[in-house]
């Protein structure tokens, strides 16, 4: 259940501007990962707000719209080229670094969903699960799935033979199979389509 239990905690110990970091993309065979850095302002409650997981999309996308009007918010990525790079933890590290980079306003503390935190240069805290239990990571939640489910839309026009508007990147069989039928795309992550040599050498 979320509250703002853990923000008032940083808040207790003196810190003015904490923001919470969640992502999107750490499964899909194709695309960015995303990462998103959300302050909220002292007091601001907005109805409705939830793991992005548990919200249908037409909710997230009004969720959106209230987010990033009252909220402080950035949003920060990492490409597949850096995910087949540094692996998808490494690269979502980076993500969550460019979205805390920035920032309109510097914070001062992160809230961050899981059990990993590389490298800042400001306090941090993880919480597994935040998403479902801190309202900034909600909010962060929502806006790193909404713009990563938009760059998924956009990837579909492109390549509209991947059905990226269905799946999301994520491996579907419907997606694993077109991948291994037609070959990646530029968008797909190499590294995590080890699945295609194991195909065509049962095949």
């Amino acid at each position: 259940m979320l509250d703002f239990s853990y923000e008032q905690a940083c808040i207790d110990a003196g810190y003015v501007s904490v923001c919470g970091i969640d992502e999107a993309g750490r499964g899909p065979l194709a695309g960015n990962v995303v990462a998103a850095a959300v302050i909220m302002p002292v007091g601001l409650v907005i109805d409705g707000l939830n793991d992005s997981k548990k919200l249908s999309p037409k909710k997230r996308e009004k969720l959106y719209d209230i987010i990033t009007k009252e909220t402080i918010w950035a949003v920060g990525e990492a490409t597949p080229a850096e995910i087949d790079e540094h692996n998808i933890l490494g690269a979502t590290m980076i993500a969550m670094h460019r979205a805390v980079d920035g920032l309109p306003k510097k914070a001062d503390f992160a809230l961050i969903d899981g059990n990993c935190s590389r490298g800042f240069d400001i306090p941090t805290r993880t919480v597994v699960s935040g998403d479902a239990k801190v309202p900034s990571i909600a909010a962060a939640s929502i806006i790193a799935k909404v713009t990563r489910d938009r760059e998924c839309e956009e990837l579909d026009r492109k390549y509209p033979e991947y059905g990226f508007a269905k799946h999301k990147g994520y491996p579907t069989s419907d997606h694993m199979k077109k991948v291994v039928e037609i070959g990646p795309c530029p968008e797909h992550r190499k590294s995590f389509l080890s699945f295609v040599d194991k195909v065509k050498n049962d095949g």
